[in-house]
């Protein structure tokens, strides 16, 4: 008597349960990797920010050389002035662009941190206030 038993030996799929606990742990990680790459960016801005801050403070420096005065604004550095004598540049390789946070660069001659040293050039920072703990000054 050949008696036939339906025995699995291997199984074929996964269990709803197993699909649910990887769609858990991979809702988990996707998570910690986005709050972990998150603070990478805000922190990237805020380094570019400053290197270009003081990029923009060189180039000022230089201007200062050639013209014997610092620029009356950033796109003096790019477009000769009609009252510039000496003008060799142009002192930057493109146009003063924004910051990080898509906010103008801001300059001033005589500067209220540097005074008549040199000019002051910022960015107003994550919050796009000017003014607060977070903007981010030429050094």
């Amino acid at each position: 008597m050949n008696v036939r038993r339906n025995v699995r030996t291997s199984r074929a799929a996964f269990t709803l349960m197993e699909v649910m606990l990887v769609l858990v742990i991979l809702v988990i990680m996707g998570g910690l990797a986005v709050s972990v790459f998150t603070g990478q960016q805000a922190s990237a801005y805020k380094r570019s920010a400053q290197v270009q801050v003081d990029s923009l403070s060189a180039d000022c420096m230089r201007y200062q050389l050639d013209c014997n005065r610092f620029p009356d604004s950033l796109s003096d550095l790019r477009n000769a002035p009609a009252n510039a004598q000496n003008w060799a540049g142009p002192y930057t390789a493109k146009e003063v662009g924004l910051d990080p946070w898509q906010n103008p660069y801001q300059y001033a001659y005589p500067g209220p941190k540097s005074g008549n040293e040199k000019p002051d050039i910022w960015s107003w920072g994550p919050d796009g206030q000017n003014g607060t703990e977070d903007d981010i000054y030429n050094q």
